[in-house]
């Protein structure tokens, strides 16, 4: 009976460990980072169409004043550019593909200008979290560079994270929201075409 008993408890410990080892190898490994490429709206439809990214947030950084308004931001007096804060699962998609999308999905070579929308609040930067992240995007731009996908050099700027602050709420999920608005189907529909074209393994 004593044998009986620990079997079943070496057994049950065993089932236990392969839980608990399951459980952490499939533990999200999740990391952030903040993105300017134009107007938010665009960045954002894109970004939550990849896979491994678990949220999207629109939102302002890289200005000289806390909280400012959307108002304040359009003026292009307070040095921040709209952006988007991309929380994403490492083990699910990697950096390096975050970084080909962002760079692929806008174009990275004009200066302070996405389009028709002028001003350096629509500037192309990456602002990086760390070191590894500084790192791969110098890399990644880079790379594009030489491969001379664009006629003009990027102008990316690719500085160090400071604050983020999040849009005001009726910025958030802007597309899925207003998909038929004009802006929506001239502006943010052909971007999505790109992401789906050069990006299908990507897609969620």
């Amino acid at each position: 009976m004593r044998k009986i008993i620990l079997i079943l408890t070496i057994l049950l410990l065993n089932v236990i460990n392969l839980k608990n080892s399951y459980a952490m190898d499939n533990k999200q490994k999740l990391d952030t980072i903040t993105l300017g490429g134009g107007c938010f709206w665009c960045t954002e439809a894109v970004f939550q169409q990849v896979e491994g990214v678990i949220s999207v947030t629109s939102g302002y950084s890289g200005g000289n004043i806390a909280n400012p308004t959307y108002r304040e931001v359009t003026s292009g007096l307070t040095g921040h550019a709209e952006v988007v804060q991309i929380v994403y699962d490492k083990n699910l998609v990697n950096l390096e593909d975050i970084l080909k999308v962002f760079f692929r999905t806008h174009n990275p070579t004009t200066l302070n200008r996405q389009g028709a929308d002028v001003g350096t609040q629509y500037r192309s930067v990456v602002f990086f979290h760390d070191e590894t992240q500084h790192k791969v995007a110098l890399e990644i731009k880079q790379k594009l560079n030489e491969q001379a996908i664009w006629n003009d050099p990027i102008v990316t700027e690719i500085v160090p994270f400071e604050a983020f602050y999040k849009a005001e709420e009726y910025h958030q999920n802007y597309y899925n929201k207003n998909p038929n608005q004009g802006y929506c189907q001239f502006v943010i529909v052909p971007k999505l075409e790109k992401f789906n074209q050069l990006f299908k393994d990507l897609k969620k």
